[in-house]
């Protein structure tokens, strides 16, 4: 009788458990957080472009920038903060005038890259502390890109920024954008043109016959999701509010290299960058793909790639490829971390979706995942970063960096002050501790 209750009272505490549990399965690896910036004007005064670098020893530097009426006057609006306690308080260490830039480490220095225009950079030599003046390193450009990856290899450093390339696109020209592939010494300064390579460009409109035309010729996978108006917008829905689909394109590149030899992209001459992009189609799941050779002469020449049967890959499955992406590669686990935003409802009629949703029903930006993969093409599910209980409330465009045993993330967020889910009002420091551990 004794046993016989007890194996009752256990099997009501499991099921008490798992209640409990079905609750909530997923619990975010890291909702709390600390507010690198926040607006003095949440409506006027949007922040973007997190970018976060942690130093070996242990200094964490971050940046981010300012949008509308922090540019009034001139005003400096692009903010570099480091810390020494693992992310708990901040210092101010610098003030530019860049946009879409990125913090990374070359031999000594520390660099901000980014552009006004024409590309832009800074340089620190003591850790983060104090800066350069920015310099131009194009002239009478126009370039695009947010806080993206960076991959060293060979005594390189390897980043892409996208140029915008002329064109009647009226739309959002997220098509007109050329990804470049830029390559510079370790060792040199690389404040100085001459001291970077850059690949040649491929514009995604010149790839997909009947582009122009908005009958692209790209059957059975629902690409685009809604119909093309090039050169301008297509009216998606009119009610509660106006949304619009801009045609396709591609941005916010990051770039890795393959290094398993039993990969069918593996290059064993170590000369292959792969290319994988944010991909505009309107629905989900996908990004954009491309490939950048280094040739004999130095030069660097972007295509598309191929799989075995000879056909070329434009798009490759990416859970979160439709929002702007993060990815770092581990070598102690040889696997490549993705942080993206999670869709859980872009199937929803665009006219039914709430006021405050931004945008499209693929647009959703108020929540924060992780996944890893050994090959860039096949994912598994790590965890559920950070989230919000309302679409507006932002966790997204994240960008992340290995610290010791720790992912380290900065994201763009918003609270329930923010503008939209787009114009947020905070910039958020978040830490998931012995991210190893999640492998499985």
């Amino acid at each position: 009788m004794n046993a016989l209750l007890r194996w009752v009272g256990l099997v009501a505490a499991v099921l008490v458990a798992g209640a409990a549990l079905g609750a909530n399965p997923v619990r975010p690896l890291a909702n709390d957080f600390v507010a690198v910036g926040e607006s003095p004007d949440p409506q006027g005064m949007p922040l973007y472009t997190p970018s976060i670098l942690a130093l070996p020893d242990g200094r964490l530097v971050a940046a981010y920038e300012r949008g509308g009426t922090g540019r009034k006057d001139n005003a400096a609006y692009a903010f570099i903060l480091t810390s020494d306690d693992r992310g708990r308080t901040w210092s101010q260490r610098g003030a530019l005038r860049m946009t879409h830039a990125r913090l990374f480490q070359a031999g000594k220095s520390i660099y901000y890259l980014g552009h006004r225009g024409d590309l832009q950079v800074a340089r620190s030599d003591d850790r983060g502390a104090t800066w350069s003046a920015q310099v131009a390193l194009s002239q009478g450009q126009t370039w695009h890109q947010s806080a993206c990856n960076v991959w060293h290899a060979r005594g390189f450093v390897y980043l892409v920024m996208e140029r915008r390339v002329p064109s009647e696109n009226k739309a959002w020209a997220v098509g007109s954008l050329a990804p470049v592939l830029l390559r510079g010494r370790e060792d040199a300064d690389l404040t100085r043109r001459e001291n970077w390579t850059l690949a040649s460009e491929l514009v995604f409109s010149d790839l997909i016959a009947g582009y122009r035309q908005n009958e692209p010729e790209l059957e059975f996978f629902g690409v685009p999701f809604f119909r093309q108006g090039y050169p301008d917008r297509y009216v998606v829905a009119t009610t509660p509010r106006r949304r619009t689909s801009s045609p396709m394109g591609w941005l916010e590149t990051n770039v890795v290299q393959i290094t398993d030899p039993d990969h069918y992209w593996y290059d064993p001459s170590g000369r292959t960058f792969h290319l994988f992009m944010r991909a505009h189609t309107a629905g989900t799941g996908y990004a954009a793909l491309a490939k950048v050779v280094e040739q004999p002469d130095g030069s660097m020449l972007t295509k598309l790639e191929t799989v075995p049967s000879g056909k070329k890959i434009l798009f490759v499955p990416m859970p979160g490829g439709q929002m702007r992406f993060h990815i770092c590669y581990d070598q102690k686990t040889r696997l490549y971390w993705l942080l993206s935003s999670q869709a859980t409802d872009s199937m929803t009629r665009a006219d039914r979706l709430p006021a405050e949703r931004y945008d499209l029903p693929n647009n959703e930006r108020h929540r924060l995942q992780l996944h890893f993969s050994k090959n860039m093409i096949d994912w598994c599910f790590a965890g559920l970063v950070a989230k919000t209980e309302s679409p507006k409330e932002a966790r997204h465009y994240a960008a992340m960096d290995i610290d010791g045993d720790d992912l380290v993330i900065l994201s763009r967020s918003g609270d329930a002050r923010a503008k939209s889910a787009h114009d947020g009002n905070l910039i958020t420091f978040h830490r998931v501790r012995n991210f190893r551990e999640l492998v499985y």
